[in-house]
């Protein structure tokens, strides 16, 4: 029996990415692992030497593993891109966030502002300074390794509390004790484009599944899960 394909990928493209494997798996036959983590993980992961066939990160991250000769310079797919999002617990006050200036008076009356340590909490904190409110609300930040336990936390907190994450994980986990409130305002709003690139050993199995990433039904099912398609990257 064939191995499996195994990708490790960032934790935000997780919605679209599982019903993609899915179809793939209907149609090909195909066994497929998959591994969810952060950037910084799969940075360590990659540099420890795991045995992986896909990789799926940030765009500048794809292109660092390229420069350290972790995965090929070529057979490149690009899913597509992905907003930041405000979440907050179901019951709590609801904050206006469709403003820059909105955005700003609810974090500062925010009890506590939650977020993690991937790709979008490193926006997220550099706004903050950006929007002039960083030593204001620096006392009320809770950061987490993942999303995992930022929805967690916001879940089961109490009192107003505000929290970030890629919208499409927002949104996947509504069921679960969040709201999505909305997207950053348009003006702040930050982008991370999410590429899928193989490494030096890939099989052809893996292969065919990055060439199935661009399909249009595969689109499809990106764009249904909130990952944007990108024009460029």
């Amino acid at each position: 029996m064939p191995e499996p394909i195994h990708i490790l990928s960032a934790g935000a493209v997780q919605p679209g990415l599982i019903k993609v494997i899915q179809a793939f798996s209907r149609e090909s036959g195909g066994d497929v692992a998959v591994s969810f983590a952060t950037a910084p993980a799969i940075a360590k992961r990659i540099a420890a030497g795991e045995m992986i066939d896909v990789v799926i990160a940030p765009h500048g991250v794809i292109d660092e593993f390229v420069g350290a000769g972790k995965v090929a310079s070529s057979n490149r797919a690009t899913l597509g891109r992905i907003g930041v999002g405000v979440m907050i617990r179901i019951g709590a006050p609801l904050p206006n966030v469709v403003t820059v200036e909105a955005l700003k008076t609810a974090l500062i009356n925010a009890e506590a502002i939650v977020f993690n340590q991937a790709s979008t909490g490193v926006y997220v904190e550099s706004l903050f300074d950006q929007l002039g409110i960083g030593a204001q609300i620096k006392n009320k930040i809770t950061r987490y390794p993942d999303f995992a336990a930022v929805l967690e936390h916001v879940g089961k907190g109490h009192g107003n509390e505000i929290a970030f994450g890629a919208t499409t994980v927002i949104i996947e986990n509504a069921s679960k004790g969040v709201r999505f409130v909305g997207p950053l305002p348009a003006e702040i709003q930050n982008y991370t484009v999410y590429t899928a690139a193989l490494s030096a050993n890939a099989s052809d199995a893996a292969r065919a599944l990055l060439r199935y990433f661009e399909t249009p039904a595969a689109k499809a099912i990106f764009t249904a899960a909130g990952i944007e398609q990108a024009d460029t990257v």
